[in-house]
């Protein structure tokens, strides 16, 4: 009879204690990879990775055009509103114009993917978003090495024939 009572004892001391809500803090937005984007990137490396060469196994098939030009000025802005959401960019310094040096920018998603895909960075002329210059691969997302990697493909009947890839470093 005496175990008994401690067990119904034990049961709702172990009921009143399951029934405390936890307080697991308030609710914040989760961080988009436009927050992480956001603000001025200088080039670190630009190469030009020529993609038939690549897939058919013959050297060189990679080039180091930092080293041929002079891109140590080259900057990319990626501006954000007060929401982070994506605004405009600007591309300055002296580099040439492999694609539109200026206009609007927006992810395919503002988050980082599951799964191994690149999240594509595209490219406006205008401020409604509705004429695509251009699309970038951002094949790596800054995160605290403060380092972002971004490819421009190019293209002849859907088949890769040559690529740019920009290595870039935040300056905020």
């Amino acid at each position: 009879m005496k175990s008994i009572k401690v067990l119904v004892f034990v049961f709702f001391g172990l009921l009143a204690l399951g029934c405390n809500k936890s307080d697991d803090g308030s609710y914040v937005e989760p961080i988009t990879i436009y927050e992480k984007m956001q603000g001025n990137w200088s080039l670190l490396n630009l190469k030009m990775v020529d993609q038939f060469a690549k897939a058919n196994a013959i050297e060189p098939s990679e080039q180091n055009l930092s080293t041929l030009f002079n891109y140590d000025v080259c900057t990319m802005a990626f501006n954000v509103d007060a929401n982070m959401e994506p605004t405009s960019y600007e591309i300055s310094g002296n580099v040439p114009p492999i694609f539109q040096l200026k206009g609007y920018w927006g992810l395919s998603n503002a988050f980082q993917q599951a799964n191994s895909g690149a999240i594509q960075i595209h490219l406006y002329s205008d401020a409604e978003k509705s004429k695509i210059t251009d699309s970038l691969l951002l094949t790596s997302v800054p995160g605290s090495n403060e380092e972002m990697e971004v490819q421009l493909v190019r293209t002849s009947g859907g088949t890769p024939f040559i690529s740019y890839v920009f290595s870039l470093t935040s300056n905020n």
